[in-house]
């Protein structure tokens, strides 16, 4: 059975930073592309960025571009977003995802349950 664990997610201020964590159970997990993807209040779930299964390619949203950075440690089997100069449109659920493939888009099945980062202004 797969699982996926967020962590991390808290009120953060304009201009700071957080740290979230996905760890994985039940896969293999560097056989699979990995990817956040966030909701914020009545909105469609966004792509965020992905990381391919040796964590040497990664690719981002426009949005957060230069600010936020995703990479993973296959031996913890944990996947990690590293949110700097955040911003109060940055405020959603986040969401980690198995990727179906290189590209933004996730599977269907293999979600975790979301972490709540909110941006104050």
């Amino acid at each position: 059975q797969v699982q996926l664990v967020e962590s991390g997610g808290r009120l953060v201020q304009a201009g700071g930073s957080l740290r979230l964590s996905c760890a994985a159970s039940g896969l293999t997990f560097n056989s699979y592309y990995m990817g956040w993807f966030r909701q914020a209040p009545g909105k469609e779930h966004e792509f965020v960025a992905v990381i391919s299964r040796s964590g040497g390619l990664t690719y981002y949203a426009d949005s957060v571009k230069g600010r936020f950075t995703i990479s993973r440690d296959n031996a913890k089997m944990t996947v990690y977003l590293q949110m700097n100069s955040l911003k109060s449109e940055d405020t959603a659920v986040y969401y980690c995802a198995v990727m179906d493939g290189w590209g933004t888009k996730p599977t269907d099945d293999y979600w975790g349950q979301g972490t709540q980062v909110t941006v104050s202004s």
